[in-house]
């Protein structure tokens, strides 16, 4: 950590109130963007997609759950994985908190990964989470949606993600997708986020980024080599998933 230098009380108001005002500025930037967010155009959900869940065959429109809005999680755990990615664990550590807030506000949230739904189960279990989660094996959500890497993307090794054509080392990859129905049963695809993106999701950083070292990552291989399941924290060493590359072409698999 490098050294700081040490100030009076009124030395360090006066700093600390100029820096008040960057945030406050950060802030309206931010709301800024976001009314910017909800201002894009939709586009309408043509196809009819069909997943595994815990109470059987549910299509799109029925993981709404009598909301007007769904909030998508695309959780990489990919069929045959030993378990699912510890970046996207890390996530998912804060969904259960955040559901019933979300339902008050007529959000619906849901986790989809392409592994069998059996998979999911088993690793929810190990996890302790509560929040839905479904499986897409078998229809084309994950492919539409640019988190699942075709046989002929694996092949070599380049796929579209996060809006461009990207190295894709791994079968899958992070992302969020939100979704809002009319009341005639309308779908439309309002927006997706992808890498960095999903940053805004992970409460824990913001609290490391209040703490003097920060996120403290600069010095790893990746920006999130540090993160391990909330289980394995005990200095354990395991393998994220049997079938999981962690790229070697950016800092993070939400970079």
């Amino acid at each position: 950590m490098r050294p700081h230098k040490i100030v009076s009380h009124d030395a360090w108001l006066a700093a600390r109130k100029a820096h008040l005002d960057e945030e406050k500025a950060f802030t309206r930037a931010r709301d800024a963007l976001s009314r910017k967010r909800r201002a894009l155009p939709w586009e309408k959900v043509e196809k009819n997609y069909v997943f595994d869940a815990a109470n059987g065959k549910q299509t799109l429109a029925d993981l709404f759950g009598g909301k007007s809005q769904l909030i998508v999680y695309h959780f990489m755990l990919g069929p045959g994985w030993e378990a699912g990615c510890p970046s996207c664990s890390l996530l998912a550590d804060h969904f259960d908190g955040a559901v019933v807030h979300l339902a008050q506000r007529d959000v619906a949230f849901v986790g989809v990964s392409r592994a069998p739904l059996a998979e999911i189960e088993k690793f929810q279990r190990r996890m302790g989470w509560q929040f839905k989660w479904v499986s897409s094996n078998g229809c084309d959500f994950n492919y539409d949606y640019q988190v699942s890497a075709t046989p002929e993307e694996k092949a070599t090794g380049r796929a579209f993600y996060n809006y461009e054509i990207t190295e894709f080392p791994s079968e899958e990859r992070p992302g969020a997708s939100v979704f809002y129905k009319n009341d005639t049963g309308d779908i439309f695809h309002t927006y997706s986020s992808y890498g960095r993106g999903l940053d805004i999701l992970i409460g824990a950083y913001n609290f490391l980024d209040l703490a003097p070292k920060g996120r403290d990552e600069a010095d790893l291989a990746w920006s999130m080599a540090w993160v391990r399941h909330h289980d394995r924290y005990d200095g354990a060493v395991v393998d994220a998933a049997a079938n999981y590359v962690e790229p070697k072409t950016s800092t993070s698999c939400c970079d």
